[in-house]
């Protein structure tokens, strides 16, 4: 095993500057579930043409890129990858503020899909680079705050604007910083090159195909990417048409859903991120099963918020200013704080699993299977279901299609149980694997 990188105030940038463009990298994701009332009045869509746009289209291109990407970072570098991308997913979405008809704007949507490809994985790899094993799940904590964080200015800000000056202007200045943000990455921080990624880079490629295959015969690896399919199809599902739900079922404006989902809702993501990293990383240095476990915890916990959330009836708790919150809220507020609990454990139990030269191509897969079926399927199956409850349930049928969708949490707390002894026992035989490989000193 090589010496780690030492940790310095250039390690913790690096990390801020990573940090800041998954931020954006959500925000330009999540702009599209506040803004698809004012989309579907302008270019005349049904529900399950918003499910199309938002998820399918986007998660297809996504993954078809997302591998490709993932095995380039490993191979040049995590750093040119990820700032080309963000520069390239920031101007697609100005364009989508541009787009004249709903072609357009599905083309455009496709051009944000291919830059954010280049994204996640390539950044999880970076940080994990960066920082040591013992300090990981915290570090990639940080960074997965842009999901939250985004979700705060994408949907905050980006009701904000839309209500005042309409759903192109949102594009047109959100998706902006994104280019400034890729050339910082760029010009300014000095990313790691671990000794262990350039020997397996001179030495014989492989074909991806066989490294595919090798990816998912490790044993817990495969249940932890049907754990992020599964977890994430519920959790697109809900945040996609969260808005909407508020909107429709307990009689908020455009600009009050997005502040109550995007502010106090993603607020409470991104403590509940931090708290799930730092806890995981503590607990895991005790026993390695908690790297598994914090995140089945989690799951189990946020299921009967999100049932309660949608399921409570129509009433007010109180007002923040103008904006009345729905007692239903305060379940969803609970509800954001342990349902991302599964992220950022998987994430780093992967790092752990993987050598360098092929962690972003296992993150890759992990994230697709998350964007293919959580963005791709999420959306879709929440707009169909609320099309075909419509004629029986009126203005509630959106209402009880998300309520149906935590369903998919229980079988992600199913897949993290089964995970949890094969990853135990990975770690546990590669700890005895490296004790017994040390060379004895007479």
């Amino acid at each position: 095993m090589n010496a780690p990188n030492p940790v310095t105030w250039r390690t913790h940038y690096a990390l801020l500057v990573l940090a800041s463009i998954y931020v954006f990298n959500y925000i330009d994701r999540q702009l599209m579930a506040i803004l698809i009332e004012p989309v579907k009045l302008e270019f005349g869509i049904s529900d399950t043409g918003i499910g199309l746009l938002s998820g399918v289209t986007f998660a297809v291109f996504y993954t078809v890129f997302g591998f490709p990407l993932g095995r380039l970072s490993d191979r040049i570098g995590r750093k040119p990858v990820i700032a080309f991308s963000c520069m390239a997913w920031s101007l697609m979405t100005m364009l989508c503020g541009m787009a004249g008809n709903f072609l357009t704007l599905v083309l455009a949507r496709i051009g944000v899909a291919v830059g954010e490809a280049g994204g996640t994985a390539p950044s999880v790899a970076m940080v994990s680079d960066l920082y040591p094993a013992n300090r990981r799940s915290t570090a990639l904590a940080v960074l997965m705050l842009g999901s939250s964080l985004g979700a705060v200015v994408g949907l905050g800000l980006g009701g904000w604007i839309a209500q005042h000056h309409g759903w192109r202007h949102a594009f047109l200045l959100i998706g902006a910083p994104g280019i400034f943000l890729g050339l910082v990455l760029l010009l300014t921080v000095r990313a790691p090159t671990p000794v262990r990624v350039m020997q397996a880079v001179a030495g014989q490629p492989q074909g991806w195909v066989q490294t595919l295959v090798e990816l998912m015969r490790m044993p817990s690896f495969l249940w932890l990417v049907l754990t992020g399919g599964a977890a994430a199809i519920a959790g697109y599902a809900i945040g996609t048409w969260s808005p909407s739900f508020l909107i429709r079922s307990h009689g908020l404006n455009m600009q009050q859903a997005g502040f109550l989902v995007g502010v106090v809702g993603g607020t409470g993501s991104a403590i509940g991120t931090l708290v799930c990293g730092m806890l995981t990383d503590r607990l895991a240095r005790r026993d390695v099963g908690w790297q598994i476990g914090v995140p089945l915890l989690g799951t189990l916990i946020s299921i009967p918020f999100a049932l309660a959330y949608f399921l409570w009836p129509q009433g007010v708790a109180f007002h923040i200013g103008d904006t009345p919150v729905p007692q239903a809220f305060l379940f969803y507020s609970a509800f954001g704080f342990f349902g991302v609990w599964w992220a950022t454990p998987c994430l780093g139990a992967i790092t752990h699993l993987f050598p360098a030269n092929r962690l972003a191509q296992a993150t890759a897969i992990f994230v697709m299977a998350m964007t293919l079926l959580g963005v791709g399927l999420g959306p879709l199956l929440i707009g169909v279901l609320s099309d075909l409850l419509l004629p029986s349930l009126q203005g509630e049928s959106l209402r009880y299609a998300l309520a149906a969708s935590v369903m998919l949490l229980v079988l992600a707390a199913v897949f993290l149980a089964l995970a949890l002894p094969r990853y135990r026992a990975q770690m546990k035989g590669g700890a005895e694997r490296a004790v017994s490989a040390r060379p004895v000193v007479v």
